[in-house]
């Protein structure tokens, strides 16, 4: 995880991977699947009078698109009776997908915004890792220096907003976020409206998409809504006797600042930062949405138009206490009462028979693997590959081998067999070397060749499937390796990014007119939330996607 807001330097890594990246194609996507037309009464069949049929509900004119970052499914399921607000109200009055996932290997933040309203997954998006996501210095934030800057550019193909806008030229998007990746990505890469919020007292955007900063914008950042919260401090919103979880576990936050109260810094330059590690961003975030619906018209019609909010604090809170701490349990009832704003808020902004709502999150959460009980076999532990790395490259430096011709993202090898070719070794011998050493590393449990993964069992084999959905064959990447359940890769307290359920598993929620309540217990994926949503607005994908249209979800 990269704190928002700091200078982020581009990884050698990265550079190999984003001139391919652009290069990759979708040809491994699928078309969805249409279904068969009714056929058409004949004369012989037809009945003198037919029964009333149900009015069908209006075109919306707003499309709300919902993503708690970080959100696990279970959270739903284990504080059902504290949920009186927006997920609540999700829950009791949605078609509410509970064996929904993010299906593909690496779930953070960036692919899985990407996978939300594109239909397709990371192998098509090109958006594969975190690094591989936004990051841009050719477009600068706005009214920001010494901050990198941001953009869609890696990103390859077209989510709903361009169907929508394919149909009527005249709908519109809002996206905001704490995170860039997370307010950028829901949108692919279309120039809409797309702010986020750096750290530093105000949201933002990039030269990508405007010159200047928007006239509601600079009003709304004169507010100084972040630095209020300077000398307050985050408590329980419950009582006591609500929560379960000991407030006393020092291996949350890393034996720092992990008992409630958490202060907030009096000087209120520090408190503007300091807020995204708490629920308080989240507040803020939900005000600077609904105060760009309002500036833009957005919803007002005869369009429809999309609206996307990404909350950003439950992340940041479970990376730095884990997602069954205390902290994270008062971070979903508060994310419930926020949600409850926005939605009540819009429904007073907009006619509510108008207005649908799709909610679901990027990833799920991995527990602090040292809390894991003793019974657990093999106990997770935490991981790095970086010593490998390192004794492989001595070896390439014997051989007079250009020693970053290899370079690792965490789990994912990626090999520049130019390099290999021009000094006459064999890169595949290396490859070997590195996969059987990586092996030995406790909490490793399989070390896979990618080209071996595209011809496995991705029926019997989830994790063999996963891996296929991110990474196109097309890439250089070499290996990937995958580490036993509840293993996290070393640097932070807690953290996801692994092809395991405790990672993949998120909600998926519909909501308003045209789709039926219920509880449906399909596997589905995120890639079917954009698909879904355009059959409900009778537009079409402008390319072949991955995801299926829920049909179960639709009146």
């Amino acid at each position: 995880m990269s704190a928002p807001g700091k200078l982020r330097r581009m990884p050698p890594i990265m550079k190999v991977l984003a001139c391919l990246l652009c290069a990759a194609g979708c040809a491994q996507a699928q078309s969805t699947p249409v279904p068969a037309a009714a056929p058409a009464p004949t004369a012989q069949s037809a009945q003198p009078t037919q029964p009333a049929q149900p009015a069908q509900p209006a075109q919306p004119t707003l499309v709300v698109m919902i993503t708690i970052d970080g959100f696990r499914e279970d959270n739903l399921e284990r504080f059902t009776s504290q949920l009186q607000g927006g997920l609540g109200r999700l829950m009791s009055g949605g078609a509410w997908f509970t064996n929904a996932h993010q299906d593909h290997g690496i779930t953070e933040t960036a692919p899985g915004h990407a996978s939300l309203l594109s239909g397709r997954f990371p192998r098509s998006t090109g958006i594969a890792t975190n690094l591989i996501g936004v990051i841009d210095p050719a477009t600068p934030l706005l009214g920001l220096s010494g901050v990198t800057g941001a953009s869609p550019r890696r990103f390859q193909g077209t989510v709903l907003i361009d169907w929508m806008r394919a149909k009527d030229s005249r709908s519109r998007a809002l996206s905001v976020s704490m995170k860039d990746r997370a307010a950028i990505l829901p949108l692919g890469s279309a120039k809409q409206q797309v702010f986020w919020y750096p750290g530093d007292g105000d949201f933002t955007t990039s030269k990508y998409y405007m010159d200047s900063l928007p006239e509601w914008v600079v009003k709304f950042n004169a507010r100084h809504l972040p630095e209020m919260y300077a000398g307050k401090s985050w408590t329980p919103v419950l009582p006591a006797a609500a929560y379960t979880e000991p407030d006393s576990v020092a291996a949350e936050g890393a034996g720092k600042d992990f008992v409630f109260p958490h202060a907030i810094p009096a000087d209120s330059l520090n408190a503007a930062s300091a807020i995204r590690l708490t629920p308080f961003m989240d507040e803020v975030t939900v005000a600077f949405a609904l105060e760009g619906v309002r500036a833009l018209h957005l919803g007002e019609g005869p369009q429809t138009d999309l609206l996307a909010v990404s909350l950003s604090a439950t992340d940041l809170i479970n990376h730095r206490l884990g997602p069954n701490s205390k902290e994270a349990h008062d971070q979903v009832l508060r994310t419930d009462r926020q949600i409850g704003i926005l939605l009540d808020s819009l429904f007073k902004l907009r006619d509510p028979s108008r207005v649908v709502v799709a909610f679901s999150a990027d990833h799920g959460f991995t527990p602090i693997p040292e809390l894991a009980p003793a019974s657990v076999v093999p106990h997770p532990t935490r991981v790095t590959l970086f010593p490998v790395l390192a004794k492989v490259r001595t070896q390439l430096a014997a051989l007079k081998v250009d020693t970053t011709a290899i370079e690792l993202d965490q789990q994912v090898l990626v090999v520049n067999r130019a390099a290999f070719k021009n000094a006459r070794v064999s890169a595949d011998s290396i490859v070997t070397l590195f996969r059987a050493e990586a092996l030995k590393v406790p909490g490793v449990a399989r070390v896979d060749r990618l080209k071996d993964l595209l011809k496995a069992d991705t029926v019997g084999d989830p994790i063999a499937r996963r891996w296929t959905h991110q990474i196109p064959p097309t890439y250089p990447v070499e290996l990937v390796a995958t580490l036993t359940p509840g293993s996290i890769w070393a640097g932070i307290v807690a953290t996801h990014g692994s092809p395991y359920d405790n990672d993949s598993h998120v909600p998926i929620i519909f909501y308003g007119p045209g789709f039926a309540q219920g509880r449906y217990s399909d596997f589905v994926r995120t890639v079917d939330i954009g698909v879904t949503l355009a059959q409900r607005l009778g537009v079409k994908p402008l390319e072949r996607v991955d995801g299926v249209v829920l049909t179960k979800a639709l009146k």
